[in-house]
């Protein structure tokens, strides 16, 4: 079985060497204060063995802007977080485009009407289509309606489309039945992957082996990327990290990563884990 490697987080990084992110902005804050910092992150991620770098647009939106020194330059930030990526990644690295929920991500009572989503992930992935990103990577829904209006905005543009959903800090957002709602829409609209990401990963372990007995056989590729952030899931050193990642695989996921919490020294455990013998 071939693995693709996806890269880990911004934001935690980020904290971890003492730059502000201040709300709403967050990360995007970061694009236009200490640029410098976001390559290093992404060079790193390369370092680790990522084989797919994620711009850091999770918060580029004019609506996570407004009242801030930065707002109006929503497509500026955009650009120049796809500038940063492959800068920090390397000549040939392969560009995902961060579509993050309008919202808060474990806030899906805040998911905006179907005319907003629609508008808005639509702009968002044309920005980072025109911005020369080589796929869009549809993260962190915490809704079925919000998975699908974003997805249907990035395959609009033409870019292969990863749509990945969080199971949220306690995996009570989707039960089994719903994760396999979910990939099947996701399949239908024209992703060619369906991931599931910034969950526990032992919930996230839970929640594949449920989907492989509900749908042994998946219309579209697997993957999972975990955090390390919530009380009762916490302190995954990258030992831990990367043997329960195999259980992803076990249960089919081809693509793996790391989320908010883990540090390159987790890809690093990853890929030696993962792609020696069981």
């Amino acid at each position: 079985m071939t693995l693709t490697f996806l890269d880990g987080p911004m934001g935690s990084e980020l904290e971890r060497r003492g730059v502000a992110l201040p709300a709403p902005a967050w990360t995007a804050a970061a694009l236009a204060e200490a640029p410098d910092v976001v390559a290093a992150i992404h060079r790193d991620w390369a370092d680790a063995g990522a084989d797919v770098h994620t711009t850091a647009t999770f918060r580029t939106r004019e609506r996570n802007l407004a009242g801030t020194p930065w707002a109006g330059r929503a497509d500026e930030l955009a650009a120049t977080a796809v500038a940063l990526c492959r800068r920090g990644a390397g000549a040939g690295a392969t560009i995902a485009g961060s579509i993050a929920p309008l919202e808060d991500c474990y806030r899906p009572d805040l998911t905006p009407d179907d005319d907003t989503l629609a508008a808005e992930h639509s702009h968002l992935a044309r920005t980072l289509a025109d911005a020369e990103c080589d796929l869009l990577l549809v993260e962190t829904m915490p809704s079925l309606g919000e998975l699908c209006a974003a997805t249907r905005a990035a395959v609009a543009t033409g870019l292969p489309t990863w749509s990945a959903i969080t199971l949220g800090p306690a995996g009570d957002f989707f039960d089994a039945s719903q994760v396999a709602d979910a990939l099947r829409a996701a399949a239908d609209l024209g992703a060619a992957a369906f991931l599931i990401n910034c969950t526990p990963p032992d919930l996230i372990s839970a929640s594949l082996a449920a989907l492989t007995r509900t749908l042994p056989q998946a219309p579209i590729p697997l993957g999972a990327y975990g955090n390390d952030l919530f009380d009762g899931h916490m302190g995954w050193t990258a030992e831990r990290y990367a043997a329960e990642a195999r259980r992803w695989v076990d249960s089919g996921a081809t693509i793996v990563g790391t989320c908010c919490g883990t540090t390159p020294a987790h890809l690093l455990a990853l890929r030696a884990a993962l792609e020696s013998p069981a």
